[in-house]
C-alpha cells in the first residue's frame, strides 16, 4: 500500500495524515482475526509437535530403539511438523503457498542431489539401526575388514581391527553388502587350517590336535573342538583345526592353538608335508 501526501497547506497535510490512519486501522482490523488466529495456530501446533514428539520416542524406547537412531528420529519429526505448522500460519497470512512449498521443494531437490552419497549412508544407518544384524561390542566381517563394532553412527560404523586400526565404513554399502557377525551364538569358531603328510595316521593326528587344543585355557570344552579332514591332494592332507573360544579371546586362541598342535605334532612324530616338484624334461 502506498500514499502520496501532498505538499500543500497545513489542512491538506491534515487531512492526508487522518486518511493514512484511517486505512491502517482498517488495515490492522482486517488482519487482526489472522494474526490473532496464525498465534493460536502456532502455540496448539508447538503444543502438538512436542506431544507427537514425545509419543514417538516413548514408542522407539519400548521396542528397543538405538539411542542414536531414537534422537535422529525425533528431530526429523520435530522438523517436519514445524515445517508443516509454519506452511499452515503462511496460509492463514494469505501468502501464497504453493509458490512457497515448491520453493521448498526446488531447494529439497537441489540439496538432495548435492548430499547423494550422504543420504544414502543416512538411510543405511537407519536400516542398521532398525533391524540390529550387529550390536556395539560384536567381532563382524564387512567389506574386507575384520573387527570389533565401537560405533553405529547415522552415517558411519565404526569398527577396531585385531591391528588396533580404527576402521570407518560407509553405512550406505555396509547396509547393502555382506555382513558376517561372529557373535550370533555367543561363542566363536576359530577356523584354522594344518597340513600333514599323505601317510599320517589321521586318527592319531585327531586324537593330538584334540588333546593339544584342550590345553590352552582360553578353548571351550564345549562345544568341544573339532578337527576334520579339509583337504587331500598335492602330496598333503589339510586337516580343519576348530576350537571354540569367547570373543575376548578370539585372537590369543588363533594364534596358541596352532602353536600348541605344531609342537604336539612334531612330539607325537607326525610328520608335516614334504613339498614336491615334478619337472619333465622334454629334450
Amino acid at each position: 500500500m502506498q500514499i502520496n501526501v501532498p505538499m500543500g497547506n497545513g489542512e491538506e497535510l491534515f487531512n492526508s495524515v487522518q486518511l493514512l490512519l484511517i486505512q491502517l486501522k482498517v488495515t490492522a482490523i482486517g488482519y487482526a482475526p489472522k494474526i490473532v488466529g496464525a498465534i493460536i495456530v502456532y502455540l496448539i501446533g508447538q503444543w502438538v509437535i512436542s506431544y507427537i514428539a514425545k509419543l514417538s520416542q516413548r514408542m522407539m524406547k519400548s521396542r528397543k530403539f538405538d539411542i542414536s537412531l531414537q534422537k535422529f528420529l525425533v528431530s526429523l519429526i520435530k522438523v517436519t511438523l514445524t515445517v508443516l505448522m509454519f506452511l499452515a500460519i503462511i496460509g492463514m497470512l494469505g501468502v501464497n503457498v504453493t509458490s512457497f512449498a515448491a520453493l521448498l521443494a526446488g531447494a529439497g531437490l537441489a540439496i538432495g542431489a548435492a548430499l547423494n552419497g550422504s543420504l544414502g549412508n543416512l538411510a543405511g544407518g537407519v536400516m542398521l539401526m532398525i533391524f540390529k544384524p550387529f550390536k556395539v561390542g560384536d567381532l563382524i566381517e564387512a567389506q574386507d575388514n575384520v573387527g570389533v563394532v565401537t560405533e553405529i553412527g547415522i552415517f558411519n560404523t565404526v569398527i577396531l581391527s585385531p591391528e588396533n586400526k580404527t576402521v570407518i565404513l560407509p553405512n550406505g554399502a555396509l547396509s547393502t553388502g555382506v555382513i558376517t557377525n561372529f557373535n550370533t551364538h555367543g561363542n566363536l569358531r576359530v577356523d584354522l587350517k594344518i597340513a600333514v603328510a599323505l601317510d599320517v595316521d589321521l586318527d592319531k593326528a585327531r586324537q593330538v590336535a584334540t588333546d593339544a587344543m584342550l590345553t590352552v585355557p582360553e578353548v571351550l570344552k564345549s562345544p568341544a573342538p573339532e578337527v576334520h579332514v579339509l583337504e587331500v591332494g598335492n602330496g598333503m592332507t589339510t586337516l580343519a583345526i576348530r576350537p571354540y573360544t569367547i570373543q575376548d579371546h578370539y585372537w590369543k586362541v588363533y594364534f596358541e592353538v596352532q602353536e600348541v598342535v605344531k609342537k604336539a605334532f612334531d612330539e607325537q612324530g607326525i610328520a608335516a608335508p614334504v613339498p614336491t616338484r615334478i619337472i619333465i624334461n622334454k629334450s
